[in-house]
This record gives structure tokens, sequence and C-alpha cells, in this order.
């Protein structure tokens, strides 16, 4: 025998009888399932949200230094910008409507984007001979303008934005994958 009835809310609640068992709320049961995955896709969009905010600050950042306070970029900032300018643009698609699977795009673009920036961090801070710096025409990689205010150095601020970047959608695909 199978009753249903209504709440006064308008929210279905079932009462299955069958041989003498009674299972109560089993609408209720799926609507606090429903509601957990409401929970991790606001989580999963405010992570992505905050990886789109990340890239879109460093996009301009990156074109104020070049175009307003007139800083060349080197060889290297020129491959960390391929690397950062499509992710505004990716994890933007990827939040209306919600993408999960953006985190696949976005995230190898990001790690190889972290590559270039350390390569470019460890190039900056002499961990790595002259001999094998690629800038050796045009602008330096270690030139004394990649200095903001005179002790920020401009590849330590795509450092952050890259693992920054790398962290939270690592934190993304590891919610999507519980």
């Amino acid at each position: 025998m199978l009753v249903i009835r209504y709440t006064s809310a308008g929210h279905q609640a079932s009462a299955f009888t069958a041989l003498g068992v009674e299972f109560k709320q089993v609408t209720g049961l799926a609507c606090a399932a429903m509601s957990e995955d409401a929970k991790n896709d606001s989580t999963s969009w405010a992570l992505i949200f905050s990886c789109w905010l990340v890239a879109m600050i460093s996009t301009l950042g990156s074109l104020f230094f070049s175009e307003v306070m007139e800083l060349t970029p080197c060889i290297l900032c020129w491959y960390q910008r391929i690397f950062m300018f499509p992710l505004v643009l990716i994890l933007f698609v990827g939040l209306y409507p919600l993408d999960k699977k953006v985190v696949r795009y976005a995230l190898p673009i990001a790690v190889i984007g972290l590559l270039f920036t350390a390569y470019h961090c460890l190039l900056f801070y002499g961990f790595i001979p002259e001999s094998l710096q690629p800038c050796s025409r045009g602008v330096s990689c270690k030139d004394a303008n990649m200095v903001l205010f005179g002790f920020m150095p401009i590849p330590l601020l795509s450092l952050a934005s890259f693992s920054s970047m790398t962290i939270l959608l690592l934190i993304t695909r590891a919610r999507m994958n519980k």
C-alpha cells in the first residue's frame, strides 16, 4: 500500500507501508542530500570565482605595468602572460553556468605558468646561472625595473598569483572527487 501526503509548505512527504514496515520522509532525506550538493556547488563556484578574480587582477596589473608604467616585459614575463591571460576567459566561462570541469582545462595552464614563474624567480634571485638566462636580448629578466616600491619583485607577484590559483584549483578538484 502506498500513501503519499503533502505538507502545507508544498513539500512531498512519503510514507510507504509494506508488510508492516514503514519508511517515513523518504523525500526529506533526498532533500538533505540535494542541499549538500548545493553547498558543494556554491563552494566550488566560490573557489573558481576566486581563481578568476586572481587571474583578472593579475592580467590588469600586468597590463598596467606595461602600458601605464611603460615597463617593457622580458621574455619570461611574456611567457607568463601567455598562460595568465587565457585563464581569465576560461574561468569566466566555467562560472556561468557553473561547470566544474573547467578545472580540467584551467589547472594545466596554471601549473605550466607556475613553472615558468618559478624559473623566473630562481633566475631573478641568482639561483640559476646567467648562461641559462633566456633574456639575452632586450629587457633582462633580472632588470632593476622589475622591482616595485624598492622591495617587491614583479616575478614574485606572478609567483603568488599562479601559486594561489593552482592551490584553489587543486582544492576544487579534490572537492569534486569526494
